[in-house]
């Protein structure tokens, strides 16, 4: 990798806009992130963070706004003479397939082993062969701790593993960017800290990260950045150290007072 593509954000959004009907999700959001790059996204209930996610990999389609990955439009791309054309499905489905995407829900397919859920998106989308796949699918599930898992159903699992096998499935696509929409907001207490620690060994192995959470514990301790939102704009972004212990906006102070006195709420 040459110095050039190092400088070169993996993602790079700029004035994105979204509305669904009245509604402001994202308004006019410019975010660069670099390689390597683990940002945490912050914020209240419908403040645009899960439509951050799903714009950046085009589940949802902005109304206006770029967005590249490597300094490659997503969705869009804009022709010689000016004109802005849709991306083909095949080169979206191409894009989409080196972003991994993993959702508060597991979405797995209850009907298949976890070797399979694994190896089901790399034979579809990469056109891996089943040998090689299945190679992949282990070294995906040794990864997160499910090396003896691989012939059990979804429902056989915990949560927890179930989140785990949802990493390991978006990690066999071999990713660029990995994006995280609270994955730890479904599940039990005392089966957050599995997958956490997994985060924690991506984050550790240089994975470029842009996660949606409310666990402050691990935003501040394996962030590089965190941005805080509110009403579909980036309010405010840190080192973790200076925005949660010493924010800048009012806004922000009022949201991580609530986060307190709901944690003690519940301690």
């Amino acid at each position: 990798m040459n110095v050039a593509d190092e400088a070169q954000p993996v993602i790079e959004l700029s004035g994105v806009h979204k509305k669904f009907g009245e509604i402001v999700a994202l308004d006019g959001v410019d975010l660069s992130v670099a390689r390597g790059e683990v940002v945490c996204v912050i914020g209240p209930s419908g403040c645009g963070k899960s439509t951050l996610l799903r714009t950046i990999n085009w589940l949802e389609v902005p109304d206006s706004g770029q967005i590249a990955l490597e300094g490659n439009p997503v969705g869009n791309v804009v022709k010689a003479n000016g004109k802005v054309t849709p991306q083909s499905v095949k080169d979206l489905n191409r894009t989409r397939s080196r972003m991994g995407m993993v959702f508060q829900q597991f979405n797995l397919w209850p009907h298949l082993s976890v070797l399979e859920n694994v190896t089901r998106a790399q034979k579809i989308v990469l056109r891996i062969p089943q040998k090689d796949a299945e190679l992949i699918a282990h070294s995906c599930l040794g990864q997160v701790g499910l090396s003896d898992k691989t012939d059990a159903l979804p429902d056989q699992l915990s949560g927890g593993q179930q989140q785990r096998v949802a990493i390991a499935r978006a990690l066999s696509m071999s990713p660029t960017l990995m994006l995280m929409d609270e994955p730890t907001s479904a599940l039990d207490p005392e089966l957050v800290g599995d997958v956490l620690g997994v985060l924690q060994k991506l984050a550790e192995d240089g994975m470029t990260m842009v996660i949606v959470t409310h666990e402050l514990g691990f935003a501040a301790k394996f962030a590089d950045r965190i941005l805080f939102m509110d009403r579909g704009l980036i309010v405010e972004e840190g080192v973790p150290q200076q925005l949660l212990q010493n924010p800048e906006t009012d806004r922000l102070k009022l949201f991580l007072k609530q986060l307190g006195e709901m944690n003690l709420t519940h301690s």
